[in-house]
């Protein structure tokens, strides 16, 4: 009996398979890719992706092992948060948001848009920026394995496959900004951020020059500017997603180092092409499974679920611990 059901979920996921790809030809034909050899070179392309996305998660936690065995820090004591990491202002902003009063916090950071719900403020020291710089110089020196931060950034480190996790991401995450979210981005926030995804990207004149309009992986997104001399590269932000483009407005905010920008995830953003120097941001995509469990943020639909190790892409079964990635996306950044 199990090898006949084994032999129905094959033939069933092969007639999926089929009917996917027939979808995509039909969708390249209305967009105007009519040639066969242009419906094979893109065709090559989707599959190849959705291939990459399968193996995002197999792949990373080879590469985190692998690390932690072969990759020695140039700077071990920033692997470890401490509250002199963190500029003084962006601790009184994070006790004003544990007293759950929106009008106090709002006192300790800059409101950018009150309409699109944008924040700012400085989050590091300018010294920890340096640090974090020449830490991540050194791994790209190095001949290691290295993953891409995401499907849209080609440039960056994965900051938890390199250490950072348990004595940084995780506590900057529950104990900075999981209050201040509950404050400023309740709804977003649900019942706690209980996950995330920390990486850097990096922009310059002869490799990835700017980031396209987009959406993130997040209920709540934190961004903030590591340096190091540039010009140019503003980051952009419209409305949410679901404002029809013909409705949405545009504003840009011009980078900072140390400086955070605090956002949902499912607004807009970008940023535009730098035209001088280079820039490093580090960026954490915060998560909340009461919140993504209803509707996954990239598909839009109710999900349905694989399961995962680690954070997966922040979903959760009733059982505790357990983590899932979403069928229809995959691993999307």
């Amino acid at each position: 009996m199990a090898n006949d059901d084994l032999n129905f979920d094959v033939a069933y996921f092969i007639i999926l398979f089929d009917m996917a790809i027939l979808l995509i030809m039909q969708v390249l034909s209305r967009l105007g890719y009519n040639s066969v050899t242009e419906k094979d070179h893109l065709l090559k392309q989707i599959t190849d992706e959705i291939s990459r996305r399968k193996s995002l998660e197999k792949d990373g936690e080879e590469r985190k092992k692998y690390l932690l065995k072969h990759y020695k820090p140039l700077n071990a004591g920033i692997y470890n948060l401490q509250e002199n990491f963190l500029d003084v202002s962006f601790i009184k902003l994070v006790n004003a948001a544990r007293n759950l009063n929106f009008k106090q916090t709002l006192q300790f950071l800059d409101v950018i848009s009150e309409e699109k719900q944008l924040y700012g403020f400085p989050v590091f020291t300018r010294s920890l920026c340096n640090e974090l710089l020449k830490e991540l110089d050194n791994y790209q020196e190095s001949s290691l394995p290295k993953g891409r931060p995401n499907s849209m950034n080609r440039h960056g480190v994965l900051l938890d496959e390199l250490g950072f996790h348990d004595s940084f991401s995780l506590l900057l995450r529950k104990n900075y900004l999981n209050p201040l979210a509950q404050v400023l981005f309740p709804s977003w926030r649900g019942s706690e951020l209980d996950s995330h995804k920390i990486f850097t990207v990096g922009y310059n004149i002869n490799e990835d020059l700017q980031l396209g309009y987009h959406y993130d992986n997040s209920e709540i997104t934190l961004n903030v500017c590591l340096g190091k001399s540039f010009e140019g590269g503003e980051l952009y932000f419209g409305d949410m997603k679901t404002v029809p483009i013909d409705k949405s407005t545009c504003m840009l905010v011009p980078h900072k180092i140390g400086y955070g920008i605090f956002h949902r995830g499912q607004q807009l953003h970008g940023a535009l092409p730098i035209t001088k120097g280079e820039r490093y941001n580090l960026i954490i995509w915060l998560r909340s499974s009461s919140v993504r469990n209803n509707m996954c943020p990239m598909c839009n639909s109710t999900p349905t679920l694989s399961p995962a190790t680690g954070y997966g892409d922040g979903f959760t079964l009733t059982e505790e611990n357990s983590v899932q990635i979403c069928n229809m996306t995959g691993i999307f950044k």
